[in-house]
């Protein structure tokens, strides 16, 4: 009885000492509920937060004005579990990389694809997953640019419905996915690496 308390007092302490390891990432890839949805489902994700960035405009909203930012999503997931060139290898498979005025059928600046590196080891990672995909389609641009992370403005306030729209909203978060052919144009690219909801 004795030792068993211990193992639970020491576990406790562990818990307590033990700091929890978080990192975020921000990327754009389109329509930002489909970035929250597809991310929320990679193992290793904790949170996923639709908002703007890329821009210089202030507190940019869905409904006035967001002009010269990126929909994009700040992702915050356990590097222990899940690395930061894991995480870019995920989002590859998740836009389409040869779209140079918007993302499916989502057109205009605010739509573009990007990664946001938000210092020199990730812009490093982020060129060399670049690469790699450019290897795959050697007759084929890869169009989706690296970019310095700015200021993340997330989805707030009367435009909060945004946020978890597709939990939310589920019937008109699949009939908006299927007729905008997200799926049908991410397997023509990847095949079998395309990990989506049809």
């Amino acid at each position: 009885m004795k030792l068993k308390r211990t193992v639970i007092l020491c576990s406790l302490l562990l818990a307590i000492a033990t700091p929890t390891v978080a990192a975020t990432a921000i990327v754009a890839g389109g329509c930002f509920w489909c970035m929250e949805s597809d991310f929320e489902k990679l193992d290793g994700v904790t949170d996923v937060i639709s908002g703007f960035t890329g821009g210089s405009l202030e507190k940019p909203t869905y409904n006035g004005n967001h002009k010269g930012h990126y929909e994009a999503v700040e992702i915050t997931y356990d590097p222990l579990k899940l690395s930061y060139r894991q995480l870019l290898d995920y989002y590859w498979v998740h836009i389409d990389p040869f779209d140079t005025g918007g993302q499916f059928c989502d057109r205009g600046h605010s739509y573009l694809a990007a990664i946001f590196a938000a210092n020199d080891e990730e812009k490093r990672i982020a060129a060399e997953s670049k690469h790699a995909v450019q290897a795959l389609f050697p007759e084929q641009k890869i169009e989706t640019p690296i970019l310095s992370a700015s200021t993340f403005w997330p989805i707030q306030g009367d435009e909060s419905y945004h946020q978890d729209y597709y939990k939310n909203n589920p019937v008109r978060y699949k009939y908006y996915r299927w007729g905008c052919g997200r799926d049908q144009r991410l397997e023509e690219i990847w095949g079998d690496k395309a990990k989506h909801e049809m």
